[in-house]
């Protein structure tokens, strides 16, 4: 694999974000790491990333900010190239019952998680054509999606709507030889759930563990690599076996 080949992963100083930053610098990437207000796990992040892939970078933007995204995502191709691939990955989760769901808590999930998709992709998906770049884009959902969870609706209409969007743009982009593919996790060490009982979890899920960040990043590595260039459209869910 060329060393040069360009990866943006948004929501990256953290969590699935990092680890799949670290993964993928390890075998050669050029990383770029997107942060909207964490700057400081960010060049914690880069720090690590580094070690792997000098020419790796920090990009601050809020994926929520159409206009944002644009000018900082334009520039960048611009002044340092195009992308080979893009891992969307932040995201958020604003957990409350249907009935008493705040208009604020729908709106900010709908609009940073299937927004943000939008949002980031389009000012990178013409100059990927333009240039016949044969690249890679990951979307990340949750099994949430899949299955449906209890003060979820608006996390799991956003999400949802991710493998939508994943299934279209695949077939949009299948001549051009960009793969379009999405990673669902199940139940994930992460920020998400850290204040959630451990042994409770545990309990749900068939292999009786929760899974890790960098079995996730793992299964990003497989996707954006020459070895998958036949695998597009599909929705991966790794989750232990729960709710098979």
């Amino acid at each position: 694999m060329e060393k040069t080949k360009r990866i943006l992963i948004t929501g990256a100083s953290r969590g699935i974000g990092k680890a799949t930053a670290i993964k993928l610098a390890q075998n050669g990437y050029e990383i770029i790491i997107n942060y909207n207000s964490g700057k400081n796990q960010a060049i914690e992040t880069l720090a690590e990333v580094k070690v792997f892939s000098s020419k790796s970078k920090i990009l601050q933007f809020d994926i929520k900010n159409r206009e944002e995204c644009q000018k900082v995502i334009s520039n960048d191709i611009d002044n340092n190239g195009i992308y080979y691939g893009i891992v969307l990955n932040a995201g958020i989760a604003k957990d409350n019952i249907f009935p008493t769901m705040e208009d604020k808590e729908w709106d900010d999930v709908i609009q940073t998680n299937l927004g943000g998709l939008y949002n980031v992709l389009k000012p990178i998906i013409m100059p990927m054509i333009s240039n016949r770049i044969k690249g890679r884009i990951i979307t990340l959902s949750s099994i949430a999606a899949l299955s449906g969870n209890k003060g979820q609706v608006n996390y799991s209409a956003a999400k949802a709507g991710i493998i939508g969007a994943t299934k279209s743009l695949a077939l949009e982009l299948a001549k051009r030889g960009i793969t379009v593919n999405c990673v669902a996790p199940g139940i994930i060490e992460t920020d998400m759930t850290k204040n959630i009982p451990t042994e409770d979890l545990k309990k749900i899920i068939p292999m009786k563990r929760i899974g890790k960040p960098e079995e996730i990043a793992s299964l990003i590595n497989y996707l954006l690599s020459e070895e998958a260039s036949y695998i597009t459209g599909q929705v991966i869910s790794v989750n232990g076996g729960l709710y098979l």
